[in-house]
């Protein structure tokens, strides 16, 4: 076999590999055979980390895990989250300090309740219906899930923390994530009011290596700290984010990447006045971005953008509202230096009509990629509550919020280009019900803010997914809103693609291309 035929099979097979596609030509006869493109096929295993829901003895937390209905992935499965490894080693070291001391039997009997390492914190065990479990308090440790076979596409998990009181007071809601070597945060802060930890999870048996940078308005924020964070395998690594640098910033964008390893990565922000809620990672840098899901009532937003690469840019910023879209007053434009970090105080820009926000290159830009979150404030005084909204992916085939109950949600749909619709399931409940489905037709340019179906006999919570039938792309967002003594207690989660499907390529083999 000549040199020049292995060249050609092995250019084939990686061209297969990498676009889906191979067309190949047989010398002499002129002809070119196309394949056909890449099918998508659902995934067999997802991973999940959900990161230490605690810092508070008057912490109460839920757990919702789904899976959708009808995404097969094969006949059979498990989903369950686990405590981490670091949280079994802390019930270890205390259940050894106590060997010393006297108990009865039932004392014993409650350690040996209590430190099970082997036993999921919550496990799903058909797809269609939610499982929920319960924890509480300050020592509720961090989860590391893995969902296979007809479990795995879509596998979706919400953790929603209520705290009552104190400085870290508010409704904490947080998708769990799955790991990845690169994250954007921006609307972190090292002000004087906040406490911001950024929370690292290594679902693997080996440890990670994890680099923490800091972007303020002025650039780069002096830090050695942050540089070759040790995450331990199946374990997690809460870093306060104020101790990485001694200069203090209202806005700040973190970077979190792995030298090895992967991992989950979420911010926890915290404030005196506002309360606390979670701060996921936005969508990778673009030079286009949608901010979807601002609630009608808000009393304050804050835009922070950052551009991470080597140009300045220079963006657009449109609400899309109910009936169009609109340039903020004051707001029409956004200049953002390279590296830096740009904040800009929207106040109430919705007027109490929900929307969302759409970052574009200005006329004649270059579109410069971007990352971009809001800072959302509802109430006043002594009721204020936060929440944040991240750039984030179109629903794309489907997308889940996996924890409603039955008040409080409102899901906000955004077709930024064009009319689109879109199917709404309500699922059966945790505890029982049956699933109820709605469909919703978006017009383009516009936000549609909707009271979503609920389950009839809801009992339990349940999920909502959303899947796009036809049109342009569709953005969006679920507020979960739980008002408890006066404070409007909320959060917000973006609802991307749940990569339940991939594709999968495919390479027809050709021997022809062997003759001489």
């Amino acid at each position: 076999m000549k040199s020049t035929s292995l060249s050609l099979i092995a250019g084939t097979v990686a061209l297969a590999a990498v676009t889906g596609f191979a067309a190949l030509t047989a010398p002499g006869d002129g002809g070119t055979t196309e394949a056909k493109a890449a099918p998508r096929l659902p995934v067999e295993q997802t991973s999940r980390l959900c990161p230490a829901p605690g810092l508070s003895e008057l912490a109460e937390t839920t757990y919702t895990s789904f899976t959708p209905a009808g995404g097969s992935g094969g006949g059979s499965g498990t989903a369950e989250l686990k405590r981490s490894a670091s949280a079994t080693a802390d019930d270890t070291a205390a259940k050894d300090g106590k060997k010393d001391e006297k108990k009865d039997g039932k004392d014993k009997k409650k350690d040996d309740k209590k430190a099970d390492p082997g036993k999921p914190v919550v496990s799903l065990k058909e797809p269609g219906a939610p499982a929920t479990a319960d924890a509480s308090g300050s020592d509720a440790p961090a989860l590391v899930g893995t969902a296979t076979g007809r479990l795995a596409p879509g596998w979706t998990t919400q953790q929603t923390t209520t705290i009552e009181a104190g400085a870290a007071r508010g409704l904490l809601g947080v998708s769990c994530t799955g790991p990845d070597t690169d994250f954007w945060f921006p609307a972190a802060s090292t002000a004087k009011s906040r406490q911001d930890y950024v929370h690292l999870t290594n679902p693997d048996d080996t440890a990670a290596v994890a680099d923490i940078e800091l972007y303020g308005p002025d650039g780069v924020l002096k830090s050695e700290a942050g540089e070759g964070v040790t995450v331990p395998a199946r374990s997690s690594v809460p870093v306060l984010i104020s101790t990485l640098t001694s200069e203090v910033a209202e806005d700040v964008t973190v970077h979190v990447t792995t030298r090895t390893g992967r991992v989950g990565a979420v911010v926890r922000t915290a404030d005196e006045e506002t309360g606390s809620d979670w701060l996921t990672a936005s969508a990778g840098p673009a030079g286009t971005l949608v901010l979807p899901g601002i609630p009608a009532d808000a009393t304050s937003v804050r835009l922070v953008v950052f551009s991470p690469g080597d140009g300045d840019a220079d963006l657009t910023v449109k609400l899309l509202g109910k009936t169009g879209a609109f340039s903020p007053a004051g707001h029409e434009a956004l200049h953002v230096k390279s590296r830096m970090t740009a904040g800009v105080d929207m106040k109430d820009l919705t007027k109490g009509e929900a929307g969302s926000l759409l970052l574009s290159p200005a006329k004649g830009g270059k579109g410069t990629p971007v990352v971009a979150a809001l800072r959302v404030i509802r109430g006043k005084g002594n009721g204020q509550e936060v929440g944040y909204i991240p750039a984030t992916g179109p629903v794309g085939a489907q997308a889940t919020a996996a924890d409603n109950r039955a008040k409080g949600s409102t899901l906000s749909l955004t077709a930024p280009t064009a009319t689109a619709t879109v199917k709404v399931t309500a699922s059966a409940g945790s505890d029982g019900g049956e699933q109820a489905v709605k469909t919703y037709t978006v017009k383009g340019g516009t936000t549609l803010a909707v009271t979503p179906p609920v389950p009839s006999g809801l009992k339990g919570g349940y999920a909502l997914t959303v899947r796009t039938e036809s049109g342009g792309p569709v953005y969006a967002a679920r507020t979960l809103s739980l008002p408890q003594g006066g404070v409007q207690m909320f959060t917000v989660q973006t609802l991307p693609d749940d990569g339940g499907t991939v594709e999968v390529p495919a390479a027809e083999q050709d021997l022809s291309v062997l003759d001489d």
